[in-house]
């Protein structure tokens, strides 16, 4: 849809490797591309930010440390800079990425600015477990409730996330899906077969997991579902990404004798150069309100296995993109891996269906529906 206005557009989002800030910063540069002037307020610059645009400006969110505070009042300096950047730059509307704490600092400055004379919207996105796991805390859920119902608008990135809002919050207002995106051109596979010789030299078989290593993303599952494979074929497997859970990866491949076989890549912003190898990718996290990594394995043309939590089974179409199993069902995602990985014919008709799939989510096809949005509370 081509938009009739120029739009002044404030994005609020965490700058970090996380889903939320990956989509923010995508939807961002997206917007920028089409004319509309973006300012980011955050407290550093997101990692997806790393090409310039003249209508992209960025805004740090300066907290100044004080004796008084054993917590530096995060909430209370962003709801500041909300309130500066949108009158020195005559924002249209601002939209925040993740319910905490962006959802209540954002009505604070509305109020703030209502007394200015300027009355802004606010779309609030809701992305996964500032609903699902934060939100739900009874420290924070009843502030999460009435910052939500006091948004202009409402987004989930999934049906799923969607019902378990409206399951576990009193929201009044109507939650519009808007689900994830990726840029397909972006993830083609670009063929660097000297990348693939340096990690499988023997032309071993590569399966590839990334995440921000969180106890919700499972990662002794995905080593042990590597197991599984490892014994009945040769194989690679690449871990990208860092978190909390990575030392104790390392350990559990030292007890399992794979650590000749695994590699721990570290964080990777250019996501599309790594899956550019793989033959396989491995989600079995306990929950994820969609599966954005899922989502670029296939825009890249793999296959992928999933646990069935969350909105997983909205985008891995069991036995057609992928194959889904039970939280925790190593055996089941195992036999899945083995069943393509043992079939080049099955594996490349998967990865063709994966493709398909992603297709329907491409940045193109998503982005529309933000902007439709976007003039209707204008």
């Amino acid at each position: 849809m081509a938009t009739t206005k120029t739009m002044h557009i404030g994005m609020v989002c965490y700058p970090t490797f996380g889903g939320s800030g990956v989509v923010a910063t995508e939807l961002g540069k997206a917007l920028a591309q089409k004319g509309h002037q973006i300012h980011f307020i955050t407290y550093q610059q997101p990692f997806r930010l790393n090409t310039f645009d003249p209508n992209i400006f960025y805004h740090e969110v300066h907290v100044p440390s004080y004796p008084l505070f054993d917590f530096p009042p995060y909430e209370t300096a962003l709801a500041s800079t909300m309130v500066n950047v949108i009158l020195h730059n005559n924002l249209d509307l601002l939209h925040v990425h993740y319910a905490i704490p962006h959802a209540s600092a954002a009505y604070m400055a509305k109020q703030i600015l209502k007394k200015e004379g300027k009355n802004i919207p606010i779309i609030t996105t809701l992305h996964g477990t500032d609903i699902t796991l934060v939100g739900k805390d009874k420290t924070y859920a009843p502030v999460v409730t009435f910052s939500i119902n006091e948004s202009d608008a409402i987004t989930a990135v999934s049906q799923n996330l969607r019902d378990e809002t409206h399951k576990h919050f009193k929201i009044e207002k109507e939650i519009e899906v808007i689900p994830n995106f990726v840029d397909v051109h972006r993830f083609q596979r670009k063929g660097i077969d000297a990348f693939r010789k340096m990690l499988a030299p023997n032309g071993e078989k590569i399966l590839i997991h990334a995440s921000n290593f969180r106890k919700l993303k499972r990662i002794p599952d995905v080593i042990r579902i590597f197991k599984e494979v490892h014994d009945q074929i040769p194989c690679k497997l690449m871990l990208v990404g860092d978190g909390p859970e990575r030392p104790a990866a390392e350990e559990l491949c030292h007890e399992l004798n794979l650590m000749h076989d695994v590699q721990f890549a570290g964080k990777q912003d250019q996501m599309e150069e790594i899956l550019s190898i793989a033959d396989l990718f491995l989600l079995p996290s306990e929950y994820e309100s969609f599966g954005l990594a899922a989502l670029e394995a296939m825009a890249a043309g793999i296959s992928v296995i999933t646990s069935d939590a969350g909105g997983l089974s909205e985008i891995n179409i069991h036995n057609s993109t992928g194959f889904l199993a039970n939280v925790g069902d190593i055996k089941s995602m195992g036999k899945y891996a083995l069943q393509l990985l043992q079939n080049d014919a099955t594996l490349n008709q998967f990865k063709v269906n994966a493709l398909a799939q992603a297709k329907k989510y491409d940045i193109q096809v998503i982005v529309p529906h933000y902007e439709k949005l976007y003039e209707k509370l204008l």
